[in-house]
């Protein structure tokens, strides 16, 4: 089957979410005074990603507002730190921490290095388009600030705005609709294997699971494993076989390559 449009995950898949995170964060205790507080700074960097991943569920789950798990993170994190005052902090006061944090957080934003030449390859054969867990304004302004929002124009779907988290069919499906195209000929890619890989198999997708970190899980029938974005390309060019798919660009007689280069299809 052609597949003529590929969506993608942004955070740890176009975008490097956990350097980005971590640098942030030290700088920002560092600068607060707190880092001293934890055994090294690898653990301050492991109670903040436990306390993110909890709170952060929460909002998947429409239990918070984007801008609420912000604020209970940093109060949990702050009492995890036994820096939390007696009486608690107002929203104001935890606001202005989590911008400070996001300040240096942002500074340190950046893609993947694979990212803006896989996405310049597969740009003049396949509809691009993202599909993510969180809110549109973030998700497009982090885009832009990689440069990499070009490629997608309108074509973004974030669960705050749809309603539903990925791995619910329809956040997988929406993606699909704003590239004109029926599930079967989209391609999904993200970094989670149950939330990304299993959830766009079930939607009908064809998945890849991008595991940068080569975890050894073996994958569930229908899942392409791929260690880089590069080897997407290679996939959908129809030269690795491990998907059972064709690439839209050897359907039409030309390739692509993972340099970023579009060849044509040989004169007939």
């Amino acid at each position: 089957m052609t597949i003529r449009g590929v969506l993608f995950d942004i955070d740890d898949t176009l975008f490097d979410y956990s350097t980005s995170e971590q640098i942030g964060l030290l700088k920002h205790l560092d600068v607060e005074g707190l880092l001293e507080l934890f055994p090294s700074p690898a653990d301050a960097v492991a109670v903040w990603r436990e306390v993110m991943e909890e709170e952060y569920a929460r909002f998947l789950a429409g239990e918070l507002t984007f801008t609420g798990q912000q604020l209970v993170r940093t109060r949990r994190f702050l009492a995890r730190a036994g820096s939390l005052p007696a009486d608690g902090i107002s929203d104001h006061e935890a606001s202005v921490w989590f911008t400070r944090y996001n300040e240096f957080r942002i500074a340190a934003w950046s893609a993947f290095p694979d990212a803006g030449a896989v996405l310049r390859t597969l740009a003049p054969r396949f509809r691009l388009g993202v599909v993510s867990n969180s809110s549109l304004a973030h998700q497009r302004n982090k885009l832009r600030t990689i440069g990499l929002l070009h490629h997608f124009g309108d074509s973004i779907v974030c669960s705050a705005e749809h309603g539903a988290p990925k791995p619910d069919p329809s956040i997988f499906l929406a993606g699909c609709a704003t590239l004109g195209l029926p599930a079967h000929q989209v391609a999904y890619v993200g970094d989670k294997y149950e939330i990304d890989a299993l959830g766009a198999r079930e939607a009908g997708l064809h998945s890849y699971w991008l595991d940068r970190a080569i975890s050894g899980i073996a994958p569930a029938k229908g899942i392409t494993v791929i260690r880089s974005l590069e080897e997407l390309v290679t996939d959908l060019n129809g030269t690795s076989g491990a998907s059972g798919t064709t690439g839209r660009a050897e359907a039409e007689g030309g390739r692509v390559t993972p340099t970023g280069t579009a060849v044509p299809p040989a004169p007939r």
